[in-house]
């Protein structure tokens, strides 16, 4: 049951806006979640990014919404925590309910506050938001929440991560009592998990994937290296031709703009995304680097759960991140609806601990490989091995090269 878009009591024109969009039969997440909101349900549902949630509740919303297709006032409120985010939703409204007569707006920091505004004036039925910039237009008179029936908090723990919670709760606070709320969290922290409570009314339950969960297509590589040997080892790793595309990630901005400053330096194509950017060099890098023009991404976390991107062969932790479920969000960005994927993590001797974290929360051992010039036999010590996954980290890797990565370049596997 419900393993069709036509099982769950959809209208002709969602689910023929669905098969253009290529969808030919609902995700697990979109099973559950469909039909108990179409019931008028609250919604508490643990599900990461590429299990199909943003699908899962724009639908309904579409559907219950097009009961009233004139009406033409704000009636349903989409809360995301990141720009990249909050442009996909709205971009997915506006895909599902082509055939539909509803209106959509974004509002989100990094742009100028006049298209926005005016946007707002034109009364969408559905806005998709981040919070700082909803805070500041509400404060300004131009959002209105009288009519509003529906209200998403989408990724929830990561508006915590990035110190949104209290403007996520003075914007409930406006929000009508009587209203249908989706809550959607990759885990759920006593923090988060209090929000929900005082957010949700007897809420239907959908937990999709364990928070843990990694994609069988993933592999998974460690490789030990001094820190002050990071850029040489990525710069080696690029060149290999396997890396079609790559996602790689650092933990700070400034470290970020200096790698890309280094992979330009080396005539790579590169492009950097963190906070500090605009949000039009932002969108620019994002489709430079999924039209091909570009083929290295470097990113801070603002893009671990942030962006949808076909075709990342391979996802690089140049710094590993602060904790265990980030490192879960940064490498599914790769191997996504079925297709191969790797994961590339750099460690230096103070990373060594974080990437057993990361073990004990995956239940997976990162398969160890020394075949690289810049292998560091005494971070391995401090990890407790210095066997890569055959058990050969200590001969000569120049007997068989690094095959995994492609062919073996000049002063590379050696």
């Amino acid at each position: 049951m419900n393993d069709r878009f036509e099982d769950l009591s959809l209208t002709q024109p969602i689910l023929g806006a669905l098969g253009e969009e290529g969808y030919e039969k609902p995700t697990p997440i979109q099973k559950a979640a469909i039909p108990a909101l179409l019931e008028g349900r609250d919604l508490l549902a643990s599900a990461q990014t590429g299990t199909g949630k943003t699908a899962a509740f724009a639908v309904p919303i579409l559907e219950l919404l097009a009961e009233e297709p004139e009406s033409h006032e704000l009636r349903a409120v989409v809360l995301t925590p990141t720009r990249e985010l909050a442009l996909q939703v709205e971009e997915s409204f506006r895909a599902y309910g082509r055939y539909l007569k509803m209106r959509t707006a974004v509002v989100l920091g990094g742009v100028p506050y006049g298209p926005q505004i005016q946007a707002l004036k034109k009364s969408p039925d559905i806005l998709v938001a981040t919070p700082g910039r909803l805070l500041d237009l509400m404060e300004q008179g131009y959002v209105s929440f009288e009519k509003v029936e529906m209200f998403v908090l989408d990724e929830a723990d990561r508006m915590l991560d990035m110190g949104f919670i209290h403007d996520v709760r003075r914007i409930v606070d406006r929000l009508p009592r009587e209203r249908q709320t989706m809550f959607f969290s990759a885990t759920l922290p006593p923090e988060v998990a209090a929000l929900a409570a005082d957010m949700l009314w007897e809420p239907a339950r959908v937990a999709v994937a364990p928070p843990a969960a990694v994609p069988e297509e993933m592999i998974q590589r460690v490789l030990f290296v001094s820190r002050h040997d990071k850029l040489d080892l990525l710069t080696a790793l690029l060149g290999l031709e396997k890396i079609k595309r790559a996602l790689v990630f650092t933990r700070t901005k400034h470290r970020a703009d200096r790698v890309v400053q280094h992979l330009t330096r080396k005539r790579m194509s590169a492009e950097v995304i963190h906070s500090n950017k605009t949000q039009k060099a932002r969108q620019r890098a994002l489709a430079d680097f999924d039209s091909g023009k570009v083929r290295v991404l470097v990113a801070t976390d603002i893009v671990a759960r942030g962006i949808d991107v076909e075709g990342i062969t391979h996802v690089i932790n140049y710094e590993m991140p602060n904790d265990a479920e980030g490192y879960v969000h940064r490498i599914g960005r790769t191997a996504r609806a079925g297709a191969r994927g790797m994961a590339l993590s750099f460690c230096d001797a103070e990373e060594v601990a974080l990437v057993k974290s990361i073990e004990s929360l995956t239940g997976y051992l990162l398969q160890k490989t020394a075949r690289h010039r810049f292998h560091s036999s005494a971070i391995a010590t401090l990890y407790g091995s210095d066997e890569d996954a055959s058990g050969e980290a200590k001969k000569p890797a120049r007997a068989k090269g690094w095959r995994s990565f492609g062919p073996r370049r000049k002063g590379f596997g050696r």
